[in-house]
């Protein structure tokens, strides 16, 4: 781990694949000999710094989390198997060259872009306010690299063209991201609105700690296969004291007005009072957000009365994909009574939509394919018990499992490439509730009148699901897979609540290459950034 290399970092300064830099102390090479601070030029410089993780959330970020948790990733007879990218999530099979898998250029990419902005503002002389926003997305490129691949390098300088990165242990990177959270809190905006709305403010970063906190003892236990919930969590009263800050601040709200499905809808945005920190899409203008392509019955274009109107109620202009089959245990989760939550899952017999209220219509109308009716099934039966998940290229094939409705599309936007306008949340009120309700379970003192129950039936209250007179870890871990559905967060939960060995779809123990060992944690490192960097080695298990 001595040699020296032209690391990917470095070639990232000129092909955008690199990395950050907190120690600001370094040579300003920007052509400016005093740095324009206005808000105008501040704005323009972070233009890209905030959208780095876009296309990586509307896609293949999306694809790695959720089919690893939540989904099975089918196959019609060899189509969308994909050289197994979507078999290998479902089964924890992972490969250093899966296209699900290769999140870290991008995420260095957005790092690097932090860095740059940082030099380009003044480094060190920079007035502190001006770099906060970049120095809180450097952190949370951090968090996700980290959260996905463990030990990373803390990327706290550029570096020269021959010098050796080196990754540091992931204790010490939740360390650099508590410290750069904590340090750059008091030069956010408390602003929250259309001016800040997709960017960092101080509730992003809070939200960001408590993240961070609530999974502290998985992030510092050295050994990722150690980990269990049994391993003391020291961060579970840092962890409330900002759930609370969130809570007093009376910013947020579970929705008001907006049903549950509605704060999903294609013109979600800025008044979704759920949303702390959000990722915006727009069909023209900020593109790349395409999960209803994997979540839509896959030959919905070739149904309807008329050969062409899909299940949505209007006859769309792009094919679907349909590999994304809902694991029946995550199925199970939505049979509350009364729960809105219950309608983000098609099952059964598909219904038609009307498009003006994107509910079922009513009277009720089943939807045809070629004149017959489509029924889905809870349960994925494969034409075969191999690593292909290979369901059949047919009608009973492509019915195998229910299917997600959470993010709905739209033809007008679809139309466009396949492209939705369905902004995607990151950090939600919700969580922030949930996560402060399962910190006081896990030992943390409970503070404002507070209990797990009372925050708990403010979920359940909001959904018009049951309420609840007691509540355990095992029911925040269940509520959290109702409430968080299909948002990328279920992989982040099952390692903290020791469930990610556990068998859902056809991730069980004698099918043929899916893997139960704890080394799966986390994500091998995909195969280019090791021929870049030749002095790391693999995450173990690969």
């Amino acid at each position: 781990m001595k040699t020296n290399i032209k690391s990917i970092f470095v070639i990232a300064l000129t092909a955008l694949m690199a990395v950050s830099c907190t120690d600001l102390d370094v040579d300003v090479k920007s052509k400016y000999t005093s740095y324009p601070t206005s808000e105008v030029a501040i704005e323009a410089k972070m233009a890209d710094v905030y959208y780095s993780f876009r296309g990586l959330l509307g896609r293949r970020f999306n694809e790695c989390m959720e089919l690893s948790s939540e989904f099975v990733g089918i196959s019609f007879d060899g189509d969308w198997l994909d050289n197994y990218n979507y078999a290998h999530m479902s089964l924890h099979n992972f490969s250093p060259d899966d296209p699900a898998i290769g999140q870290w250029w991008d995420l260095s990419s957005g790092i690097t872009k932090c860095n740059q902005v940082i030099v380009d503002l003044g480094g060190d002389e920079a007035d502190p306010a001006s770099i906060a926003t970049a120095r809180a997305m450097r952190a949370f490129y951090h968090f996700v690299l980290m959260d996905s691949y463990g030990d990373i390098p803390i990327l706290d300088k550029i570096p020269g063209a021959d010098e050796a990165i080196e990754r540091q242990p992931r204790k010490d990177v939740a360390e650099f991201i508590e410290s750069e959270l904590i340090d750059i809190l008091p030069y956010l905006s408390e602003e929250n609105n259309e001016t800040t709305y997709g960017k960092p403010n101080k509730w992003m970063a809070e939200a960001l700690l408590v993240k961070l906190y609530i999974n502290w003892a998985v992030y510092t236990c050295g050994d990722v296969t150690q980990y269990s919930q049994s391993v003391t969590n020291s961060k579970l009263n840092d962890c409330v004291k900002y759930c609370d800050d969130i809570i007093n601040s009376g910013i947020f709200n579970l929705g008001g007005t907006y049903s549950y499905r509605e704060k999903f809808f294609n013109d979600n945005g800025v008044h979704i009072k759920d949303f702390i920190y959000a990722m915006p899409y727009d069909r023209i203008t900020q593109t790349g957000m395409n999960y209803g392509r994997f979540r839509t019955w896959r030959k919905a274009d070739g149904g309807g009365a008329d050969g062409k109107t899909t299940y949505y109620g209007e006859a769309k202009s792009n094919s679907w994909g349909g590999n994304f089959a809902i694991a029946p245990e995550t199925a199970d989760l939505f049979t509350l009574e009364g729960d809105d939550r219950n309608d983000v899952i098609l099952k059964g017999t598909i219904p038609l939509y009307d498009p003006a209220t994107k509910s079922p219509k009513v009277p009720a109308e089943d939807w045809t394919y070629k004149g017959s009716t489509v029924t889905l099934s809870k349960t994925i039966t494969l034409k075969a018990q191999t690593a292909e998940l290979n369901v059949g290229n047919d009608v009973n094939g492509w019915s195998q499992g229910y299917k997600s409705l959470k993010f709905y599309p739209v033809d007008a936007d679809y139309s466009n490439g396949r492209n939705q306008s369905n902004d995607v949340p990151i950090f939600r009120y919700a969580d922030i509730l949930l996560t402060k309700a399962e910190a006081i379970l896990r030992g943390a003192t409970a503070t404002s009148g507070d209990t797990p129950v009372s925050l708990f039936n403010q979920i359940r209250s909001y959904s018009h699901a049951p309420t609840v007179s007691s509540v355990n870890l095992t029911d925040i871990y269940e509520e959290r897979g109702r409430e968080f559905f299909d948002e990328n967060w279920r992989r982040n939960d099952m390692i903290r609540f020791d469930m990610w060995e556990s068998e859902f779809g056809y991730h069980k123990k004698g099918f043929p290459t899916a893997r139960f060992d704890k080394e799966v944690r986390l994500f091998p490192i995909p195969t280019k950034i090791l021929e870049l960097n030749t002095n790391w080695t693999q995450n173990a298990g690969y």
